[in-house]
Order: C-alpha cells, then sequence, then structure tokens
C-alpha cells in the first residue's frame, strides 16, 4: 500500500505518492482544489493507500495561517469521504520556498519554475520525503 502527501492550498492542490514498498516519494499530479476529492477516489479505486499527509501551514511561532482552517477542513473531509484512510497532519512550513530552492538547484529555467501547479507537486513530495526519512530514523 501507498503513502500519499497532499499540498493543498486554495486554487490548486500538489499530490505525491510513494512506490508500493513505501521507499521513494514521487510527484504525482497537482489538481484543482475543487476537484481533488474526485480525483483521489479515481487514484484510491486503482491504488490502495493507507496514509493520507496533509501539510498543515503554520507560522514561525507555530500559530495558524490564514491557510490553516482550509488546510483543516480539507482534513475532515478526507476523513468523512475515506474513513478507511488514516489521515494525519505534517508541519508545512517553508514546504514552497523548499520546492523552489529545489527548483532552482536542479537547474530548471525561470520559466519551468513560475509554473505553480508543479511547485505544489514539488512541495508534497517534499513533504513525503521528509516523513519517510523521519519514518526510517526511528
Amino acid at each position: 500500500m501507498r503513502i500519499m502527501a497532499i499540498d493543498y492550498g486554495k486554487k490548486r492542490t500538489g499530490i505525491a505518492v510513494t512506490d508500493p514498498l513505501q521507499i521513494i516519494a514521487q510527484g504525482l499530479t497537482t489538481v484543482d482544489t475543487h476537484m481533488a476529492l474526485v480525483f483521489l477516489r479515481e487514484y484510491m479505486g486503482k491504488e490502495p493507500v493507507e496514509l493520507i499527509l496533509v501539510g498543515e501551514p503554520r507560522n514561525l511561532d507555530d500559530t495558524p495561517t490564514d491557510a490553516t482552517e482550509g488546510a483543516l477542513a480539507f482534513v475532515k473531509k478526507l476523513k468523512r469521504h475515506f474513513p478507511q484512510v488514516r489521515v494525519e497532519t505534517v508541519d508545512e512550513r517553508f514546504s514552497s520556498k523548499m520546492a523552489v530552492r529545489a527548483m532552482i538547484d536542479m537547474g530548471m529555467k525561470k520559466k519551468d519554475r513560475q509554473k505553480k501547479g508543479l511547485i505544489d507537486e514539488i512541495a508534497a513530495t517534499m513533504l513525503l520525503q521528509e516523513y519517510l526519512q523521519q519514518r526510517s530514523a526511528t
């Protein structure tokens, strides 16, 4: 079974998954947020997912951001629509900034780095990779 990570946003939602052995995180796609549940229902109908990680936006002082409420409301929807799947939140501070930095480090052209959907997908992948690294360290 796979683990999925979601970088939820008001307009776009980035999604990443592991391989079935839960070793490698890879970007899956970015979807319009209003279509996210439809996409997830279709995907999970084909691929078993045991855990969904949703990035929880927080400020540096650990207080909620203006985006936190939307992400937590999405978590509630996930739990309601997919009761058989465990859903957890993970700290996503700096995920988008780290995604842009990774794109620069990979040598991506500025035009490609401006594709916000790609940033969301990479941010979800980085959330998932960090989770896998923390899990393997324990």
